[in-house]
């Protein structure tokens, strides 16, 4: 087909290739065709005509580059530019733009807070508890550990003179003073009804000359002469031996328990049950426990020759400062119309008892029944000889330690706890309570009917939600406790092993804690201490207990064991906004059922 000419006649492609020899031809590339007309030219005006060689570049850009790069992109912008850019300028005269200033613009959620929160209690130290912890003093499942000797009333004023010199930090002793130079209770003070005795003398740990006191309050007696100065402390106001001192200890412990001479084991255990149903459920490295009808009677012998189990066997003296901490705590359930600290979470005890004699045939047959099931680590009780005496501590059935009872969701998981704290709490405020060994072989639980359990704190009676669960709290041997009259304690530094557990178990790091929170000043008050163990039971919760719980649940208790460090006592954590929703007011109860 034939070039299209201009007016002039002139070939226009050809003037286009005369102008672009020796280049390559790029014309060809940006030729239209119009649809439908495959085989036609289109025409060019003449204003293209005139502009048409600038579409030449002077050196053609490599085809190996991006197609971005070619200047295919730019192109098609370039081509609209100006366009755009009139179209921008009339927007803009009809809208103005706003000040940037003035702008709401939504700032995005910040949880840097709350994740670094999470994060320091999702990492807080969880302390790992060992599967079964054996410790002394445990009366579930009977599974125990070597146990050392509880010191004698001579250890502790060995410890109490030490304590007078200038180095040592355990700081004023005049608590045990007052227990020094307190008279020693005649026999006939306690006999009687047990529950007068709150204003009765209760049996006092230790006596002494008032003269040899007062030398030692001064400071006359040096270091070096400690040891003289407790062989001139008298351990009665009689000045008897320490032969004697037991005597006296046996005589007291049978008028605290209403007797005038020893029973035998089965006059006991026929007054709560047919002696043929008597079935062993514990042991302990100081005696067995059975049940007994509705009660748990532990039996513990004392004052003998044979060893038990491989430990000495206790003194009269500490079976009777066990029988009176018992007791003590006793008075809490309201006994005494003492309604100013007031709860029934510690285990109630219905009786005591001093007996004396071989073990019963019915005992030593549930004692060999036991050990046919379980393989007791107890020595065989039938090793006892005639002489033998006990002491039986008769106590209501708590149920199942919280080692092997089953929690099923998070509100019995929380009530227990709050049950626990709130015990601690009441004991503390009415006796300077300490319990120092409370682990999960020590809370027993069962399941009741009854929706709130009551305490009453310094005068305010609360009631506190059990989701059905009712907690008892057991085993006073490591506890202290200030009745009053006498500071009762046990010297755990006379013990070394008990602080040497292993690493990492939880149980061991609280003797541990204990032991550094009360710089071993046993004898003084530190309720820091329920508050270690309170913490304890957090991880109990967290590691050793399977129940159903949410991630949120979890985190509220990494949280709360965060927060217990703050505490010094367990009435202070029991402030905690952790048990806001689980006390009810009794006014308010009271309003509630009004109102239904």
């Amino acid at each position: 087909m034939a070039a299209q000419r201009g007016d002039n006649g002139i070939d226009l492609w050809s003037d286009v290739a005369a102008a672009e020899v020796g280049q390559p031809q790029v014309a060809v590339i940006y030729r239209r065709r119009r649809s439908g007309n495959s085989g036609v030219d289109v025409q060019i005006s003449r204003s293209y005509k005139e502009n048409r060689l600038s579409l030449a570049p002077n050196k053609r850009i490599s085809w190996n580059r991006a197609l971005s790069t070619r200047g295919r992109t730019s192109i098609a912008i370039s081509a609209d530019a100006e366009h755009r850019h009139q179209l921008k300028q009339k927007e803009a005269k009809k809208k103005p733009k706003r000040a940037l200033h003035n702008r709401k613009i939504p700032k995005p959620p910040d949880y840097g807070k709350e994740r670094a929160y999470f994060k320091e209690v999702d990492s807080f130290e969880l302390v790992e508890e060992s599967p079964s912890p054996k410790n002394f003093g445990t009366w579930s499942m009977g599974i125990q550990s070597d146990q050392v000797i509880i010191p004698d009333v001579a250890s502790r004023l060995g410890k109490w003179l030490i304590s007078r010199q200038p180095t040592h930090s355990c700081g004023s002793s005049s608590s045990l003073i007052k227990i020094l130079e307190t008279p020693e209770v005649p026999i006939e003070s306690t006999h009687g009804d047990v529950s007068k005795s709150s204003n009765e003398k209760t049996p006092v740990l230790i006596s002494a000359q008032k003269s040899n006191i007062e030398a030692l309050e001064m400071g006359d007696v040096s270091s070096d002469d400690l040891g003289k100065a407790i062989t001139k402390l008298t351990l009665t106001s009689d000045s008897a031996s320490v032969d004697g001192n037991h005597q006296d200890s046996f005589s007291m412990l049978l008028r605290f328990c209403k007797q005038s001479s020893p029973s035998t084991l089965l006059d006991v255990f026929s007054l709560y049950c047919d002696p043929n149903n008597i079935v062993k459920i514990g042991e302990g490295t100081y005696g067995e426990a059975f049940k007994a009808g509705g009660t748990v009677c532990k039996i513990v012998p004392f004052d003998g020759d044979l060893r038990v189990n491989g430990e000495v066997q206790k003194r009269a003296s500490e079976l009777l400062e066990e029988v009176v901490l018992s007791q003590t705590l006793n008075h809490l359930r309201g006994h005494d119309n003492n309604e100013y600290n007031a709860c029934t979470t510690f285990i109630e005890t219905i009786d005591l008892r001093v007996c004396q004699g071989a073990y019963d045939p019915m005992l030593i047959r549930a004692w060999e029944d036991w050990d046919g099931k379980h393989g007791s680590e107890n020595d065989h009780p039938k090793e006892f000889p005639e002489n033998q005496c006990y002491v039986v501590f008769v106590l209501a059935h708590g149920g199942q330690d919280l080692e092997s009872f089953v929690l099923l969701n998070f509100d019995e998981a929380r009530s227990s706890f709050v049950q626990i704290t709130a015990a601690l709490a009441v004991a503390e405020a009415a006796y300077e309570f300490e319990h120092r060994d409370l682990h999960w072989g020590n809370i027993l639980l069962t399941r009741k009917n009854d929706a709130r359990v009551q305490f009453t704190l310094e005068g305010r009676p609360m009631l506190a939600q059990t989701f059905g669960l009712t907690l008892s709290i057991i085993d006073f041997t490591l506890s202290r406790i200030n009745t009053g009259e006498s500071i009762l304690f046990l010297d755990l530094s006379s013990d070394p092993l008990l602080f040497e557990g292993p690493k990492g178990d939880s149980q061991s790091e609280t003797y541990r804690k204990m032991k550094e929170v009360t710089d071993e000043c046993w004898e003084a008050s530190c309720p820091k201490t329920n508050v270690l163990w309170l913490q304890y039971l957090v991880d109990i919760l967290l590691l050793k207990k399977s129940y159903k719980r949410t991630s949120k649940e979890e985190r509220e208790l990494r949280s709360l064991k965060k927060r217990l460090n703050s505490y010094s006592s367990a009435r202070e954590a029991i402030t905690d906004a952790f048990f806001e929703e689980l006390f009810v007011s009794v006014d308010e109860q009271k309003e509630a059922g009004g109102n239904n």
